[in-house]
């Protein structure tokens, strides 16, 4: 039987790779990562986390940043190291992989939905501008809804968002670039 499937295939691999049975508990144990820029995510959420591995006692995770240069790689890495020798896991170590490179597709919906909660305006809020060439030039404002929104500046708060002004609120907010 075809199935059609209703996911980015980057989104259905992540999935299959969590739910493999002999990994499925250190995915959810790294669910209490967060992303140290975002607190909001998990780096599960945020996409960053792309695979770990077990062989034997050993553990591997590997992790994509956001943008190559990410200063918040080193923080996560220490994080997930920690976690796993919290929870018994003395041989763990942490790779971190630039290719292929980090998407907002991998993003989970919930992921979207804790962006928009924190004031960030995920990756699938951008619209087109008036010309129809521009995909994040009015950026759906998290706290009001609002279109009318403007670009502020290529770069927010990290390299990864861009920043924004409602039109109608008048809040400033970051958005989330679609790479």
């Amino acid at each position: 039987m075809n199935e059609i499937s209703l996911m980015p295939e980057e989104q259905y691999q992540r999935l299959q790779q969590r739910h493999a049975e002999d990994v499925r508990a250190l995915w959810d144990l790294l669910d209490a990562i967060k992303d140290p820029e975002i607190p909001a995510l998990s780096i599960w959420d945020l996409g960053i986390l792309r695979d770990v591995q077990r062989n034997g006692d050993q553990v591997t995770v590997t992790i994509t940043p956001t943008y190559s240069g990410c200063p918040a790689m080193d923080n996560i890495t220490t994080d997930v190291i920690q976690l796993l020798h919290d929870n018994g896991y003395s041989d763990a170590t942490v790779k971190l992989s630039l290719s292929p490179a980090w998407s907002s597709e991998w993003m989970s919906p919930e992921g979207r939905k804790k962006l928009r909660e924190y004031g960030i305006a995920p990756p699938e809020d951008a619209g087109l501008d008036d010309d129809g060439l521009t995909p994040d030039a009015h950026a759906a404002c998290p706290h009001c809804a609002s279109r009318h929104t403007r670009r502020i500046s290529e770069f927010g708060s990290t390299a990864c968002k861009a920043l924004f002004q409602c039109d109608d609120c008048g809040e400033p907010f970051d958005y989330f670039k679609k790479i």
